[in-house]
């Protein structure tokens, strides 16, 4: 996908250079507006860890997160893409651990990482893959369902969180409304619309634990009681298990989570207005794989580049992947610093979310932008449309329907962002195109 940078509102380009200083202010931004510990929180809970070990995974989780964000932005896709734990494998690794146990657990975990890796290096096949079964129809409408599917979660975080609904919806309101202002505000180019723009993140998180404080749903009880160091170790939870079928079900989840994470890379680079060739497409495979390896080696879960970020850069327009790279010591710091992590999980989720719900939008409007100059025929109208329908059918669809499906229909229909990006490969694959008629040629008088 070969974008423009003059058709893009970033305001500090990828490779510009900004003070660390304001590198780290930046990358603390976008930490922030992550719910990273959402995940893990799940995973520990259904693998039945007691609070002081899911204290230890939760900080695994930030540090694996912030080894593969810098392997990633560094010497991988090096693209401003921010690396958290995945839902895809939630599922999954509860199934493996609770039948086989923790070492099953990470022992799923590391064959599936490095053949991910693999298939970008050496082999590269992965860009080949992308290019043919890819294009900007099928990138842009992925791009348009991550946002859609994204949508819900931030909805119903503001409705279950801890607290009074009509309080966690003011709270959520306020958020997002900062946000909005300082985006309206951030078009004026230069004064104060640059600063309001570029901080605009931490101004709405401020705003919004500001407000959530008058109604007493701020607790820092934990930050008392959390460690001030923890070094990680190797495989923490046990040494690993490899257990053949627990193995081939990782890398089919896997395989879902690099379909779920390509459409990051194409909001990112139709944000950024980056190309998206074979060489750093390949090297993003790789980066995806080596990242999901070492963390999984720390004890962290599947890493997946987050979209939520990449909407981040649309709002603030800062591209910078020093501001990534600082990001990714800061999660680094998180996991090594348990009071950090304690204090960053005390942001209210209504805060959190509200800004999120913002984020969507951006993503949303960013896979428009792709598809915009597709003529929208009949065939094109059922690649687009059904995908999105998929998407919405799986986001509404019942607990109890997805208890009854063998596992591996519940790992897919368990993400609709991973329905809908599979919909749009397999119809963009098997729908026909639709034939041009060709102009009619003029008849010569014969003379």
């Amino acid at each position: 996908m070969d974008q423009n940078n003059q058709n893009t509102n970033i305001a500090v380009g990828i490779d510009e250079k900004i003070s660390w200083r304001k590198a780290f202010l930046l990358g603390m931004q976008h930490v922030l507006a992550m719910d990273l510990y959402i995940a893990p929180i799940i995973i520990a809970g259904l693998l039945s860890l007691d609070s002081m070990n899911t204290t230890f995974f939760i900080q695994m989780c930030f540090l694996a997160a912030g080894l593969a964000t810098l392997i990633q932005t560094i010497g991988g896709l090096r693209l401003p893409v921010v690396q958290g734990p995945s839902y895809v494998p939630i599922g999954a690794l509860a199934a493996i651990g609770g039948k086989l146990g923790m070492g099953a657990v990470f022992g799923s975990l590391l064959p599936g990482a490095l053949i991910i890796a693999i298939l970008g290096y050496p082999l590269k096949w992965f860009a080949k893959a992308v290019k043919k079964i890819i294009p900007p129809l099928v990138g842009g409408t992925v791009i348009v369902i991550v946002g859609i599917s994204l949508m819900p979660s931030a909805f119903n975080s503001i409705y279950t969180s801890p607290g009074n609904v009509g309080h966690n919806v003011l709270i959520a309101f306020v958020s997002a409304a900062v946000l909005v202002t300082c985006i309206l505000l951030g078009r004026k180019a230069k004064g104060y619309g640059t600063f309001f723009r570029l901080v605009s993140v931490i101004l709405a998180i401020v705003a919004g634990t500001i407000t959530a404080s008058f109604f007493g749903t701020i607790d820092f009880s934990s930050v008392k009681n959390a460690a001030w160091i923890s070094f990680p170790s190797l495989f923490p939870f046990g040494k690993p298990v490899f257990d053949l079928q627990a193995i081939l079900t990782m890398i089919f989840i896997y395989m879902i989570i690099l379909i779920e994470t390509t459409g990051t890379w194409f909001v990112v680079s139709t944000v950024t207005g980056s190309k998206l060739n074979e060489k750093r497409l390949n090297k993003a495979s790789f980066g995806e794989g080596l990242g999901c390896f070492v963390g999984s080696l720390f004890g962290g879960t599947p890493m997946t580049g987050y979209s939520s970020n990449a909407g981040i850069i649309a709002i603030t327009g800062v591209a910078s992947r020093m501001a990534i790279i600082a990001a990714g010591i800061i999660l680094i710091a998180l996991g090594l610093v348990p009071k950090l992590s304690a204090i960053i999980t005390c942001v209210p989720q209504p805060v959190i979310q509200g800004i999120f719900g913002v984020v969507c939008v951006a993503i949303v409007m960013n896979g428009l932008k792709v598809i915009q100059n597709v003529e929208i025929d009949d065939r094109n109208m059922i690649v687009i449309g059904v995908p999105i329908l998929l998407t919405v059918g799986t986001m509404v669809l019942p607990k109890e329907v997805l208890y009854s499906v063998p596992d591996f229909a519940n790992y897919i229909l368990s993400s609709g962002t991973a329905v809908g990006a599979i919909a749009v490969l397999i119809l963009n694959l098997v729908v026909p195109q639709e034939r041009k008629s060709a102009a009619p040629t003029e008849t010569k008088p014969v003379s």
